[in-house]
């Protein structure tokens, strides 16, 4: 018998490789300033063994009409009515910096409604609890000109362009506002493992950040590094996707009656 799908569809969640027998769904969260279309990739490369979910926030692409989330936690507690339909067989969060705190923070709530993740994948981001702001007032349009050609990951063209920029900025804005107005507050720690992956040059990582998630969960908790910088898994994507792959394979074979 065909596995069921959830009766609803949602601005929320584009699935680019749809895998409806697979085992597990992956939900991706992606960077500040970015949007769904950056797990696409991804979600091609797991089918059919994994159901990638990528996320798409308010305020971009087919969604640019509705204003950008600013509230970190807002944008969690969102997520968790929208992923509730998603929930009905084994499922992870994959997030990448911004999103690495919105997994996070998603997956905290998951796990309060009795919905608990079977792995939480961190990457570019340390600790929640170690979060401090980095920007304090300043993010004007120079200063977050500089922090994108400093991670890297964007098109020096797409910078060059003032038109695509216009439209970029706003959002970016959001985004890192959302990020320089988060507030850690302690709570229980997760019930599931956590894996911490991470660029050997990331400017954004330091090794007691990546270390600090092992407090987060009271599972396993492990560490990947891999050459490369903030966007070390656009390079990496072969050794990224085998890393998750074998995780997501060992888990669901171990929660398998």
């Amino acid at each position: 018998m065909p596995t069921r799908e959830p009766p609803l569809t949602s601005p929320w969640i584009r699935r680019y490789a749809p895998a409806p027998e697979a085992p597990v769904r992956l939900v991706c969260l992606p960077h500040a300033g970015g949007s769904a279309t950056f797990w696409s990739g991804l979600a091609r490369t797991l089918a059919p063994d994994i159901d990638v979910l990528a996320v798409q926030y308010p305020g971009r692409l087919e969604r640019r009409a509705e204003p950008p989330m600013k509230d970190l936690t807002a944008l969690a507690e969102a997520l968790v009515t929208e992923l509730t339909p998603w929930t009905d067989r084994t499922f992870a969060l994959f997030g990448h910096s911004l999103g690495a705190m919105v997994a996070f923070e998603t997956a905290r709530r998951l796990e309060a409604t009795g919905r608990p993740p079977v792995a939480l994948f961190v990457s570019g981001r340390g600790a929640p609890s170690l979060h401090r702001r980095e920007f304090g007032s300043q993010l004007d349009d120079a200063t977050l000109l500089r922090q994108m050609r400093r991670l890297g990951g964007t098109d020096p063209r797409v910078l060059a362009d003032e038109d695509l920029m216009r439209l970029a900025l706003p959002v970016l804005r959001a985004d890192y506002q959302m990020v320089e107005d988060y507030h850690y507050v302690p709570g229980p720690p997760l019930g599931c493992p956590v894996t911490a992956l991470n660029g050997l040059t990331d400017p954004k990582v330091s090794p007691p950040g990546v270390e600090a998630w092992r407090n987060h969960t009271t599972a396993a908790f492990d560490s990947l590094t891999f050459p490369g910088s903030h966007f070390y898994l656009v390079d990496r994507h072969e050794e990224v996707t085998t890393a998750l792959t074998d995780r997501l394979s060992r888990l669901t074979e171990s929660s398998r009656p």
